[in-house]
């Protein structure tokens, strides 16, 4: 069962300039984006630097409210409700920041972080307070006993597991991890994707993994969802990713990927040029500037995203022929 169906989402930021301060152009964030999660599961989103990852994540649990399309969350379409209606879904739906240096208020200790979100939702009665903080505290890998420093007296690793203690402190169905581990070492990033996946499979919680690295969406996801300049070029599960993957800048991504075995000679789409600007994407397929495999139809009109079944989907005129 889907716990999460997004249709046609579009967010476009406006650009203001001049003397009356008028919107003069827009940047076009997240262009008309459709998947669905199924509880349970973990839907990975990756592609370059701007490509709108992180704005999909937040304008799906609504931190900035989308230009356009609708967003279900368990049956209910959650688009639009004020800020009362939406308060429920607030504490079911959170989110895992990138930076975990900015995302904690560094005025406030790690109990108070925790219980003025804990106070706010009415997770616990005050009795139970102190018990509460201390267990979510011992689930993430923190000692009881830090519950009184405050954020820089932790190391990056640490401060990650405060952020996830946060997020699992409201008890939720849904979480972003919006590239929770790239700030930090890769033998910490192991120990916070290991984490992740036991607290995944304990509380039965369903994830959108953002991340730059394919190797670690392959290990980590059930599907993935690729994206460029805004639009999702591809959609597939992450079984032999190698293999199923065809959009050429899939390929391109899998091919930028250190490959384990020295003696794997595949052949590589190399791309050349950089990535369009989205004040000024192109009219047609926003991957044309780019593309190895480029036609003239390819100028004119955006691919449309065609079921190659099983949900694999692929948005390219030439792959789809």
């Amino acid at each position: 069962m889907a716990l999460v169906e997004v249709e046609d989402l579009v967010k476009h930021f406006p650009v203001r300039g001049g003397i009356l301060n008028r919107v003069i152009a827009k940047v076009n964030a997240v262009n008309g984006v459709s998947f669905t999660i199924e509880k349970g599961d973990v839907l990975g989103v990756v592609g370059e630097s701007g490509c709108g990852k992180s704005t999909l994540g937040k304008t799906l649990i609504r931190l900035i409210e989308s230009t356009g399309g609708s967003i279900n969350y368990d049956g209910v379409d959650i688009t639009n409700l004020n800020h009362r209606d939406m308060l429920p879904f607030r504490r079911r739906m959170q989110i895992v920041f990138q930076d975990p240096y900015s995302s904690l208020n560094p005025r406030l200790t790690v109990r108070a972080l925790l219980k003025e979100a804990i106070t706010h939702h009415k997770i616990v009665a005050e009795a139970d307070m102190e018990d509460f903080i201390e267990s979510i505290m011992l689930k993430v890998g923190l000692r009881a006993d830090q519950k009184n420093r405050f954020p820089h007296e932790f190391s990056g690793g640490q401060r990650q597991r405060i952020g996830i203690a946060r997020a699992l402190a409201l008890q939720p169905d849904f979480i972003v991890a919006d590239e929770p581990v790239s700030a930090l070492d890769v033998s910490i990033q192991a120990q916070v994707l290991n984490l992740m996946m036991d607290l995944k499979d304990e509380f039965g919680l369903t994830l959108m993994f953002i991340s730059h690295d394919l190797k670690v969406v392959e290990h980590f996801c059930d599907r993935v969802l690729v994206m460029y300049l805004g639009h999702v070029v591809e959609e597939m599960s992450c079984v032999d990713i190698h293999e199923n993957a065809l959009h050429p800048y899939t390929k391109a991504l899998l091919g930028a990927n250190p490959i384990n075995d020295p003696d794997d000679r595949r052949e590589l789409t190399v791309l050349e040029g950089d990535v369009p600007s989205p004040f000024n994407p192109p009219p047609g397929c926003p991957f044309v500037t780019r593309c190895p495999k480029v036609e003239a139809r390819c100028n004119d009109a955006m691919p449309p995203l065609v079921d190659k079944g099983e949900g694999h989907r692929v948005a390219c005129f030439v792959v789809n022929d």
